[in-house]
């Protein structure tokens, strides 16, 4: 399965962005996934669910990732809870195959994954379907991932119980990326240390340009 390479733009909802961003001040500090006790992100209840939290077990050649906790709307999505169950276990063979090199990929790489599906859901309208999964290290191996997902249909309301199981039809993969450009976040307002700025002269003289340096 193939990834593009992404910068943090690629992800829409101002949600996940949100997560993302929380995430990538935490990566900014040694260029290296965090801890997952260190990822607080502001209002998480709010986010809880649309959110699913997994543990990753190294120790065999293919990473096998565990359902820790799965968000009420996910659930209905699936038609059933999965907490203590193996994911690929969960997603059934059908989907295993489209879904688990994503979770993969994001294990091996040790960065964030976004990708965007449409399914269609009971009546056929169609949805998309995006996923935002973020890595978190153990001893300096991806440990835990914590999967943000979103539903968005352009045509208003859709029927989101059983929407990945409610018909034969497989989800239809719109974009696969990693997000391995622009790794920062930069505070709105906020002029980054050593940036040059020009102040121009509103009377037509010359400019001046100056060099932002930040004392911690």
């Amino acid at each position: 399965m193939d990834f593009a390479s992404a910068a943090p733009s690629v992800v829409k909802s101002i949600k996940q962005r949100d997560l993302l961003n929380t995430w990538l001040r935490l990566y900014a500090r040694q260029q290296i996934a965090p801890a997952i006790w260190e990822y607080q992100p502001t209002r998480l209840e709010d986010e809880l669910s649309d959110l699913i939290y997994y543990t990753v077990d190294n120790s065999t050649p293919t990473p096998r990732l565990t359902i820790q906790s799965e968000g009420t709307r996910i659930s209905r999505a699936y038609g059933h809870t999965g907490k203590g169950i193996l994911l690929d276990d969960y997603v059934g063979p059908l989907l295993a195959p489209l879904v688990m090199p994503i979770y993969h990929e994001c294990v091996a790489r040790g960065l964030p994954v976004y990708s965007v599906a449409d399914v269609d859901d009971i009546y056929g309208r169609v949805v998309a379907y995006e996923r935002l999964l973020l890595p978190f290290l153990t001893d300096d191996k991806v440990s835990h991932v914590i999967a943000s997902l979103k539903t968005f249909c352009e045509d208003g309301g859709f029927e989101i119980k059983n929407l990945l199981r409610g018909n034969d039809a497989l989800p239809r993969p719109k974009l696969r990326t990693v997000i391995d450009r622009d790794l920062f976040h930069r505070a709105p307002g906020r002029i980054a240390a050593a940036e040059i700025v020009e102040f121009g002269d509103q009377s037509g003289g010359p400019s001046v340009t100056a060099e932002i340096i930040e004392l911690n």
